[in-house]
């Protein structure tokens, strides 16, 4: 089964080294008949939160916002990634994300992590587990951290360390497995 899984980068940084998780996650998602389209806050460069897309009378919301809001209906499953900024998610993640809500619901999400240091981001990881919970997609228990990005992933996506190969394999299956589950109990309608 296809399913679309759009890859929601948290990193506006001009040297920022998420760019390399998030192209070899969308490489592995695209390996798998997935389509994993980049949602990039750096090429967005949607203004701190003042409106919610639903805030918008309809057909009123900046072009940007209508089209990550009819990739976020289309989605299966999001996948995060995200740098950790002092123990916490990355202003521009949370920017990115508060945009939007009803849009998330019952679809599960999961996170990648990094870092440049041994932790792999997990600190981060954790508050942003809550925040998508409470935006309605909540994540997968698996975690994917990718300590020392710089030299486990190549700028293009290519992978320096063979054992992330096999890690992120079994984190995508996991997604997949609660894509799948959560797709068909939407089909079959939701508590609201």
């Amino acid at each position: 089964m296809s399913l679309t899984v759009p890859v929601i980068l948290g990193s506006v940084r001009r040297d920022r080294l998420g760019i390399r998780a998030a192209r070899f996650l969308i490489a592995q998602l695209d390996a798998r008949g997935h389509a994993a389209p980049l949602v990039d806050p750096a090429e967005l460069k949607l203004p701190l939160l003042d409106r919610m897309y639903k805030e918008y009378p309809a057909g009123t919301a900046p072009e940007t916002l209508e089209r990550l809001a009819a990739l976020y209906r289309r989605a299966d499953a999001f996948l995060v990634v995200t740098a950790e900024y002092n123990h916490n998610v990355p202003p521009a993640l949370s920017n990115t994300l508060d945009h939007f809500l009803e849009e998330y619901y019952w679809r599960p999400s999961a996170i990648c992590c990094y870092s440049a240091g041994p932790f792999g981001g997990v600190r981060a990881a954790m508050p942003l587990r809550a925040m998508l919970s409470e935006l309605g997609m909540p994540s997968i228990p698996s975690l994917l951290p990718i300590p020392r990005l710089q030299t486990a992933v190549g700028e293009d996506g290519a992978l320096n360390e063979p054992r992330l190969e096999s890690s992120a394999g079994r984190f995508l299956d996991e997604l997949t497995w609660y894509a799948e589950a959560l797709g068909e109990r939407r089909r079959h309608g939701t508590p609201y």
